[in-house]
């Protein structure tokens, strides 16, 4: 039909039966991604081997240098803020005084269980923790948050939401339902409202490096750092007008091991929401370093992440699958690996800016001397 060659694509030893239905329509093939381990990763007192799917030469080994910095000083620890994925739904009607009483009937905490049970009836897992409404004129914007379990859960919430929608329009018969969506999510765009009130699972990630390891193992010293983080990532940011964008390079991170464990890698966009934060301590001879991640959007179960390959490195984390000990507990510490992954990315690209090594240290190893061109489809299909 196109004239076109997808020669160097591969297509067969895949389960196509995996993906039809669920993952992917019209399939002609498959995108080798090479994966990388980070690692260990100290965090919490576990140790972690980090999957990163990358074609980003330095990625995985900085990010393992950073992990090796954050062993080297006992680890990094975590806390989870918040677990909750949002819908919002936009409704109009006739007039605002209208849209306001819907407004405050579903802000009336004497309502919220009647609503809470409409809400909780299409899932066992799915449960509805708080509604925050917006007002535009006539029309409402319904923003929903509710524990998913394991899952990433935005199908979860929509069926809540769909649910809580028809059990209003009883009192709200003037009610137009104009959209599941109304952007007031907000999912796969950036947002303010994301990075203030928190999307999916809200974590904060902290280590301390000695002073002696941020020389030995950074190639650099704390004041340095502290500087150019001020400079770079609270600073920098600002002149840029940053939404969320207070880091080095969260994004590579996320991205890499959403691609690794199945996750919706279009997430990155609100996921890689970071401020990285270092302070000198114990009198400026040690780095106090950490990363707060307000709306970091995991699963491990669902979507891509049944698939083979994504599978076996949510198993490699000890996170394949529902937690048969708690609900959620799994996609809670995917979370916190993520987030003290992006701990370790952070600490160092930092570094290697500060001591004035990226451009080297990419010249060396993200650039290849091989003609693509030339590349035979027999070694493009093989790993």
């Amino acid at each position: 039909m196109t004239g076109k060659s997808l020669s160097g694509l591969p297509l067969d030893n895949f389960d196509y039966d995996s993906i039809l239905g669920q993952c992917c329509e019209m399939p002609v093939g498959y995108v080798q991604i090479p994966v990388g381990i980070a690692g260990p990763l100290l965090l919490d007192g576990l140790e972690y081997s980090v999957p990163m799917a990358t074609t980003e030469g330095c990625l995985v080994a900085s990010t393992n240098r950073g992990c090796k910095a954050i062993h080297l000083c006992g680890g990094a620890t975590s806390v989870l803020l918040r677990d909750g994925m949002t819908r919002a739904p936009v409704v109009r009607f006739p007039n605002a005084k209208k849209a306001a009483q819907l407004k405050l009937y579903l802000e009336d905490p004497d309502n919220f269980e009647t609503v809470s049970m409409a809400f909780s009836k299409t899932s066992r897992f799915a449960r509805l923790q708080s509604i925050k409404c917006a007002i535009a004129g006539k029309n409402l914007y319904l923003r929903f948050s509710c524990s998913t379990g394991d899952a990433m859960g935005m199908n979860m919430v929509s069926k809540g939401v769909q649910n809580v929608l028809d059990f209003l329009l009883n009192d709200f018969p003037d009610m137009d339902v104009i959209g599941i969506s109304g952007n007031f999510c907000s999912d796969k765009k950036p947002a303010a409202v994301n990075w203030i009130e928190g999307r999916g699972k809200s974590v904060v990630c902290e280590a301390i490096i000695t002073g002696d390891v941020v020389r030995k193992v950074l190639k650099t010293n704390v004041e340095a750092l502290v500087e150019l983080n001020m400079l770079k990532n609270l600073t920098g940011s600002a002149m840029a007008g940053a939404l969320g964008g207070f880091n080095a390079h969260a994004s590579n991170i996320v991205t890499a091991i959403y691609l690794a464990t199945g996750q919706d890698p279009a997430q990155n966009v609100e996921s890689s929401h970071c401020i990285t934060m270092m302070e000198a301590v114990n009198d400026g001879q040690d780095l106090h370093v950490s990363v707060s991640m307000p709306s970091i959007e995991v699963g491990t179960v669902g979507g891509g992440t049944q698939l083979a390959s994504q599978s076996a490195c949510l198993n490699l984390l000890g996170v394949r699958g529902a937690s048969k000990e708690m609900a959620g507990a799994n996609s809670r510490l995917l979370a916190s690996i993520v987030a003290g992954s992006v701990l370790a990315g952070e600490l160092s690209l930092m570094s290697a800016i500060a001591a004035g090594q990226l451009v080297k240290s990419h010249m060396k190893y993200n650039r290849s001397s091989r003609d693509v061109s030339k590349a035979s489809c027999a070694s493009s299909s093989s790993s």
